[in-house]
């Protein structure tokens, strides 16, 4: 048997883009709350339009999302239906502190979770909590200006410990930052950050980065403190590079973006900054302040294990006819098209084997155990006249890329502890805010334009994958 007795299957999710309730007991105004649908809704993420409010020009598919909030106990059923071993979620910091730095924890917040993990545990369900999941307080935007100032070490730190002390016991696998890389991608998004006029922007994502990394690293210890059973991961937007021809200088180039993009978990899991970086930074003109006591914290605060999302490869090449080509899928992570990938709906590559090429690479780089937390694919699904959705170009997915995780596991010796496909149930698309782009095995009757019953229904991928986890990933 290829996958371990124990191996973790289930399905994760981010509270912004399924919770809902965004003004709710006492919840605080998030980034995620004001980024809104529409054409604006890069610029907001990319941090070049200034949105720190909701106004009347724009929706907020994030205000109401799918509704877990009033739905959590339904969700977390079907979940349990499917055999799932462990479930992905994340805290929405300003349920838990409203102003990000909050002296005593919003309590509604805090019994919402520990409704949510008391649920999960009557079916035997892990929790996996992420717990900044592009998710920075507005009001410590305003007071900070985001990560770019140290001051938010602190304010993360406050959160944390709620999180540890409160739900020890109920909470054991926790991930620090969602996608951290994707700080350097869309900054507003991945770290609250507003550029000013005239400032050098690689400076302010250096910095901010270095404060993610710092705290993250702090957030380590204190949780091994609190609970030695803890167990805490950093977290990759992962997907290799290919150059696109043998010419050396497509070669480098994809080493580069590799390297770039490796540059957090660099940190994280070893505990210190690679050389290159340094030069890297120098190069565009930032630096970063980084103590004796920093680097102290950054050893003593390494991960226990690796986790990463997993859509697709990427590809790139320094032919200027070549970069013309680019493909349509992820916006953040601007790539060539590669001939030989076919691509979804939303122009996303298809590469499976490019799942065993980045499991073995972040193996070797780390030798720290790998958790696969986001993998599946976005369509439109129909809905039959008799309410079934037959969605084979899924299953087609997810089996194709589960056999390769196979191999990364029977063939290539790599320790994996679980794979959370990504969403179990439809939400929006942290991308373009979206209903129609749906992932789930579970299908939620919710629009674009915010119109349906929010009723859930099973498509036929919802049997397929309870299947999988019924015969531990033999049939696939």
């Amino acid at each position: 048997m290829a996958f371990p007795k124990n191996f973790l299957w289930g399905g994760a999710t981010a509270a912004n883009q399924c919770e809902g309730a965004w003004d709710q007991d006492g919840k605080g105004l998030s980034t995620v709350d004001v980024i809104p649908f529409g054409e604006d809704r890069f610029k907001v993420m990319a941090g070049v339009m200034e949105m720190l409010e909701c106004d009347d020009d724009h929706t907020y598919p994030a205000h109401e999302a799918i509704d877990f909030y009033h739905h959590y106990k339904e969700d977390i059923a079907l979940f349990a239906e499917m055999g799932f071993k462990t479930y992905r979620m994340s805290i929405s910091w300003t349920r838990i502190l409203p102003n990000g730095d909050d002296d005593a924890p919003n309590e509604k917040g805090v019994e919402f979770y520990r409704n949510v993990f008391t649920e999960l545990k009557k079916y035997n369900i892990e929790p996996l909590v992420t717990i900044n999941h592009f998710d920075t307080p507005i009001a410590l935007i305003k007071k900070y200006g985001g990560w770019k100032d140290r001051r938010m070490i602190d304010a993360f730190l406050k959160l944390c410990k709620v999180l540890f002390a409160e739900y020890k016991g109920l909470v054991k696998y926790w991930l620090t930052f969602n996608e951290i890389n994707m700080l350097l991608h869309l900054p507003f998004m991945g770290a609250g950050i507003l550029y000013k006029e005239g400032e050098n922007k690689d400076q302010v994502n250096y910095t901010a980065a270095n404060h993610e990394l710092i705290a993250s690293a702090k957030a380590v210890k204190l949780a091994h403190e609190i609970d030695p059973n803890n167990m805490v991961g950093c977290m990759l937007a992962a997907g290799q590079y290919y150059p696109y021809s043998c010419n050396p200088d497509d070669v480098w180039e994809a080493f580069n973006k590799d390297r770039d993009n490796y540059f957090f978990t660099d940190v994280q899991a070893r505990g210190e900054y690679p050389v290159w970086a340094f030069k890297r930074m120098e190069e565009l003109g930032a630096s970063i302040e980084l103590s004796e006591e920093d680097k102290k914290v950054l050893k003593e605060g390494t991960v226990d294990f690796i986790s990463f999302s997993y859509y697709s490869s990427r590809c790139t090449s320094t032919d200027e006819k070549v970069l013309n080509q680019t493909d349509s899928g992820n916006a953040a992570f601007k790539a060539v098209k590669n001939p030989y990938l076919k691509a979804s709906e939303w122009g996303w590559q298809i590469d499976p084997l490019g799942l065993r090429i980045t499991c073995n690479t972040l193996y070797d780089r780390y030798e720290k155990p790998l958790f696969i937390v986001e993998n599946g694919l976005g369509a439109n699904d129909k809905i039959e006249a008799d309410g079934s959705i037959h969605d084979p170009y899924r299953v087609d997915y997810m089996a194709a890329h589960l056999k390769v995780l196979k191999d990364v596991i029977e063939k290539d010796g790599i320790p994996v502890l679980g794979y959370t496909m990504w969403g179990p149930i439809d939400l929006v698309s942290a991308s373009t805010g979206e209903m129609k782009k749906r992932y789930g095995f579970i299908y939620v009757d919710k629009d674009n334009e915010g119109k349906g019953t929010l009723g859930r229904s099973r498509k036929d991928s919802f049997f397929w994958y309870k299947k999988v986890i019924e015969t531990n990933g033999e049939e696939l």
